[in-house]
């Protein structure tokens, strides 16, 4: 009996390569100007397939970008230069598009029941969208992501600040930078929305309700207590939690050692694509891992 060889989750499958591959820009030469290329001259542009999986080798993995397998990948900073520029492109938010719009086609997005919550994380190099741990001021600066995910847990929205930023502070941030829109509900019992206790207060319910939605913001042990009394009952609210560990499985983004929020952002939302993506009913899963 043979034994079925495992695959390495960074690995791109060539199904996923289709979905992506139209999203990668060309790189396009200044109009006018001629290049004689001589011999010896400097290496090639990497195939583009070559520098996406380098990408996820990082975000799967966690490993410095300078430490890339150059056997592999080639130059480390070659491969960080087409990560930056694609992210200024907005590549990573076209992928995660294409990963809701494709969830939405197969599944449908579960619109009806959203869940919103923050979740800090050590930012020990970070220049940007860093501040000091509001629970512990003797704590070195760390970061938090503030996600809305739909009823199965699929990120809709990504916010990241310094840790000290409150999550009331953040609710309307994340609800005006929903990745996809959804046509306006026939009833407004249709969109609802949950929290725990830490979005209590005026100023949020405000803007929760400004946006449309019924409330629900209760708080864990009360939620928890809820559950254990009537063990059918769904606890909504604790998909955004999952959502939470689900990210925390990209190394690269346990502890934020990016110092440029937009690089860091930019790996988030790849993988907010790949969870996406994973939840599409497909016969075989284009994603590993």
């Amino acid at each position: 009996m043979t034994t079925k060889k495992r695959v390495d989750s960074w690995v791109v499958t060539d199904d996923f390569w289709q979905r992506v591959e139209p999203l990668i820009p060309m790189r396009e030469r200044p109009a006018g100007k001629e290049y004689l290329r001589k011999p010896g001259a400097g290496r090639p542009p990497k195939p583009a397939r070559q520098v996406f999986e380098a990408v996820m080798y990082v975000l799967r993995t966690g490993c410095q970008w300078k430490a890339l397998p150059k056997e592999r990948f080639g130059s480390a900073s070659a491969v960080h230069k087409r990560f930056l520029e694609w992210e200024k492109a907005g590549v990573f938010q076209a992928i995660w598009k294409a990963g809701l719009a494709e969830y939405d086609q197969m599944e449908g997005i579960a619109w009806r029941w959203q869940s919103i919550d923050g979740a800090m994380f050590k930012a020990p190099l970070a220049q940007e969208a860093v501040g000091r741990n509001p629970t512990d001021r003797g704590k070195k600066g760390g970061s938090k992501r503030h996600l809305l995910v739909d009823g199965r847990g699929v990120p809709l929205s990504i916010v990241v600040t310094g840790a000290n930023e409150h999550d009331v502070t953040q609710v309307d941030a994340v609800l005006q930078s929903i990745m996809v829109k959804r046509k306006t509900p026939p009833q407004r019992r249709n969109k609802h929305l949950c929290a725990d206790a830490g979005y209590r207060g005026k100023p949020a319910m405000k803007v929760i309700l400004d946006h449309g939605y019924i409330a629900h913001v209760v708080d864990r042990r009360k939620e928890a207590d809820i559950k254990r009394r009537d063990p059918k009952r769904k606890a909504r609210r604790w998909v955004v939690e999952v959502c939470h560990s689900w990210f925390n499985r990209f190394r690269k983004l346990l502890v934020r050692y990016e110092k440029l929020e937009r690089s860091f952002l930019a790996l988030n939302h790849l993988a907010a694509a790949i969870i996406a993506f994973r939840k599409v009913p497909l016969r075989v899963n284009i994603l590993y891992g």
